[in-house]
């Protein structure tokens, strides 16, 4: 997929969908792979999205690719099906793949929020196939640099969310150690360490509290119980975010909407966002379009307690990296400038308020 340069208008034309002169833009392996890209944007089914990534790594892995297109045998491959076999002849060609251009022009970018998407240098949340993402550790990254991230937060699920395979201490060790040879590859890019830890019913945080210490960023989420009272689910929330190892508190009601709905968990609103505020914990802005969580007037809400906000994807793909524009859409709406947003941070700003 194309690299976000660090002009804002040729970053703007890339996710407007205008394409560009590069042939590097055209190259098949890439096209493929940009494909799937925006089909997990969309939300499209993910046996589209794996057929796309399957065939670019077919490509990878070609010797006589410019033989097998002048004679027509690409669909004589496993995994190269007619659509497939389009996109690599016409990438080949130099071409923009039909295919490729159509997606290009349905991103749905929301009018608001570009400047505010353009200063953000990171994003806090993110999923892996570590936990219940679908992408390795690698391809989210390689994704997030190439949307022109300086940095992603690997925020993968705590023990208890077993429905999405948390991982124990033990497997959270292994991964901080995948981390830092990735990060040996990656450089100057950077992954950092982090997780999306369960708020247990009164408040603990479902991890070893030493291993929380180690840990870059910890995301402190309610992922059960969430029709408790609200003067208990007060009570659980602000004792989260008291603790110093949080550093934000996720998608603090809990609804969903669209297709999915789920009513938003209540709770002495002024209460959390002061207790946020008092322990310098940023409030999520969280992306997702099933989530959009909080709700406007929390928002304002918080922005009027004094609090920091993190605006991130929650992707559990690498292709829902892009979520953020409308997280910052609804910031914008809402009145959020750019200095009480912590990933517009750099990496070592961000750990330094710590």
């Amino acid at each position: 997929m194309p690299v976000r340069g660090q002009d804002p208008t040729e970053n703007r034309r890339w996710r407007e969908g205008r394409s560009a002169t590069n042939k590097d833009d055209v190259d098949a392996t890439r096209a493929l792979r940009e494909i799937a890209f925006w089909l997990e944007r969309e939300g499209a089914p993910t046996y589209r999205v794996r057929a796309f990534r399957r065939a670019a790594a077919i490509v990878d892995d070609l010797a006589d690719l410019d033989e097998r297109v002048a004679s027509g045998r690409l669909t004589a491959l496993e995994g190269i099906g007619r659509t497939t076999a389009a996109v690599i002849e016409a990438a080949h060609r130099g071409e923009t793949p039909e295919y490729l251009a159509r997606l290009r022009s349905e991103v749905d970018v929301p009018a608001q929020g570009q400047q505010l998407r353009e200063a953000l240098r990171g994003d806090c949340h993110t999923h892996s196939d570590w936990s219940d993402g679908g992408s390795p550790i690698a391809e989210m990254a390689t994704s997030a640099r190439a949307l022109g991230h300086e940095w992603m937060v690997l925020t993968d699920h705590s023990p208890r969310l077993t429905v999405a395979r948390g991982l124990s201490a033990e497997r959270l060790r292994q991964q901080l150690d995948v981390v830092a040879e990735l990060n040996e590859h990656l450089a100057p890019f950077r992954i950092l360490t982090g997780i999306e830890v369960d708020i247990l019913s009164d408040g603990a945080l479902d991890q070893d509290e030493d291993l929380l210490a180690e840990l870059d960023i910890v995301v402190a989420s309610v992922h059960s119980e969430l029709r408790m009272a609200a003067p208990a689910m007060t009570r659980r929330m602000c004792a989260a975010v008291a603790n110093p190892h949080v550093d934000v508190l996720g998608h603090c009601t809990g609804r969903l909407i669209g297709d999915r709905k789920r009513p938003q968990s209540t709770f002495d609103a002024v209460a959390v966002f002061e207790a946020c505020r008092d322990s310098v914990v940023a409030v999520e802005i969280n992306s997702r379009p099933d989530r959009l969580d909080p709700p406007r007037e929390l928002i304002r809400l918080a922005r009027d307690t004094g609090c920091l906000f993190s605006i991130d994807s929650d992707a559990h793909a690498p292709g829902q990296l892009d979520w953020l524009s409308y997280g910052c859409a609804r910031a914008e709406e809402c009145g959020i400038p750019a200095d009480l947003v912590i990933n517009t941070r750099t990496a070592e700003e961000l750990l330094d308020r710590r």
